[in-house]
């Protein structure tokens, strides 16, 4: 028997869940987990047994991993025109969808509120990514 203890943010971050999803597995009982102080700790046997296939015991240190960078974004326009709003929404659609499957996805959502003639967009994404995204939505600004 394995002693292999995971945290929920580790669990979480194996299965691409959110921590309180996974903390809401373990309260509803779905995931067996020992409460060590304030603390869950899942068993990897618990783990293999709730995802249905082995998982590999994570690396020590950061050998092996790759860093993960990511921008969350809140750009709001203001004094926007109805064809703007268009043609930077498809800008940015086409953006997140044109992405090859090697390629980390860029998610963006747009809000336009025509009565103030305001528009928010939402990106999460890389840090290049999300770069090259402002200077297109800018191009389009100031066109």
């Amino acid at each position: 028997m394995s002693d292999r203890l995971y945290s929920v943010e580790q669990v979480a971050e194996r299965l691409g869940l959110h921590a309180r999803t996974v903390r809401n597995y373990v309260r509803d009982g779905r995931l067996p987990a020992v409460r060590i102080g304030k603390q869950y700790r899942i068993a990897h046997e618990d783990l293999e047994t709730f995802t249905g296939r082995p998982v590999d015991a994570p690396e020590s240190g950061t050998a092996g991993r790759q860093r993960h960078t990511e921008v969350s974004s809140i750009v709001e326009i203001e004094d926007i025109d109805p064809r703007t709003v268009d043609r930077l929404t498809v800008l940015l659609m086409t953006a997140a969808a044109g992405r090859g499957p090697e390629e980390r996805p860029l998610r963006i959502e747009t809000v336009h509120d025509k009565h103030r003639a305001r528009m928010k967009v939402i990106v999460l994404g890389g840090l290049a990514d999300t770069a090259r995204l402002f200077d297109y939505m800018e191009g389009v600004l100031e066109s």
